[in-house]
């Protein structure tokens, strides 16, 4: 009789820790990552930046909450997020990492031109068709593209942008039979289907949302390796990386910096998600200068959520929270960054 009620009570015990500690539930605990150097990321020429001063990008953490973890949101810079609020569309985790990392390759090549741009030299754009982002159920291709693949050709006609390819398919007619030629893999697939009418615009289409799939190719030869990190936010440091292995300059010499934003082919800097918590995790490295989006928040986007404010401001708020001697520096555009740094020569 004891020993069933020691099974009994082992398996209360094993339940309870299990429901507790190890249970998924439908929410995600975002917290401060980690400062990751990128100076030996960046290769130009195949030569990685041997100076002496780091550049790092910064991350946030992620990780499925349980009943138990999901009370870490009140630990200081720890917060809770909704399943539904992070993958949005997405049926799941794995196709919300795809994503990300289409932002990441996305983030390199306009790095990439950013910098080419700043050292005053030439770059090539390569336009490779369409990335499909999602595709709707009511879709006749539901099914049968998918999350990652690139249209490069639609009934074997190639685009110059992304504009012109929209262009020629709202130009069609609902229920005509197109054929896409799409690039899955590393392999070329050809997959006809109907256009279908497109709710938000009334015309016709694949049924599909979409983003620009192209690469930057460069001379002297520039590759980067971010590893599993995905996300747009790493576009500013790569950016700045790029541009110093291009010019020889040192800058900030000694010193340890660290950012993010991401960077458009201009040069322009944009907000980024979780810089409270990549404030925490530059400090914790050790670094100098933290380089934040100084964005601006548009009107109306303010009256919907009047507790938004600027990544500056919110790092600024936090550096001073944790009494960091690390300078928080606003910058709009990547000349900014390069000018601090210059100035600091």
């Amino acid at each position: 009789m004891n020993k069933k009620r020691f099974i009994l009570k082992s398996f209360l015990v094993g339940l309870v820790a299990y429901l507790v500690f190890l249970l998924p539930i439908p929410y995600y605990i975002e917290r401060p990552g980690s400062a990751v150097v990128i100076n030996d990321k960046v290769e130009v020429s195949g030569q990685t930046d041997k100076s002496g001063s780091p550049f790092m990008l910064t991350t946030v953490e992620m990780f499925k909450a349980t009943p138990f973890s999901s009370l870490f949101q009140i630990l200081p810079y720890y917060s809770i997020v909704s399943e539904s609020e992070l993958l949005g569309d997405y049926d799941d985790y794995g196709q919300y990492r795809e994503l990300q990392n289409y932002y990441m390759d996305y983030s390199i090549d306009t790095a990439k031109a950013a910098a080419f741009n700043a050292a005053d030299l030439p770059y090539d754009i390569n336009y490779e068709g369409v990335y499909v982002m999602s595709v709707t159920q009511e879709s006749d291709f539901y099914g049968k593209l998918k999350m990652g693949d690139s249209i490069t050709h639609i009934n074997g006609e190639a685009f110059e942008n992304t504009d012109e390819f929209i262009d020629y398919v709202s130009n069609q007619s609902v229920g005509d039979n197109v054929t896409l030629t799409v690039v899955r893999n590393d392999t070329v697939e050809k997959i006809s289907g109907e256009l279908i009418r497109v709710k938000e615009t009334g015309k016709p289409g694949i049924g599909i949302t979409l983003a620009t799939q192209s690469s930057v190719t460069t001379t002297p030869e520039v590759s980067i390796d971010a590893g599993r990190i995905g996300g747009p936010s790493a576009g500013l440091m790569f950016s700045l990386q790029i541009y110093r292995m291009l010019v020889e300059e040192e800058l900030a010499d000694d010193l340890i910096v660290a950012g993010t934003g991401t960077i458009a082919e201009n040069g322009e800097v944009g907000r980024i998600g979780g810089i409270d918590k990549k404030i925490i995790a530059a400090d914790e490295e050790g670094a100098d200068i933290f380089f934040a989006p100084d964005d601006e928040i548009d009107d109306k986007v303010l009256e919907e959520y009047p507790e938004l404010e600027s990544n500056y401001k919110t790092a600024l708020e936090t550096a001073e929270d944790i009494e960091t001697d690390m300078r928080i520096v606003p910058v709009k555009n990547i000349d900014d960054a390069i000018n601090y740094l210059d100035e600091l020569q």
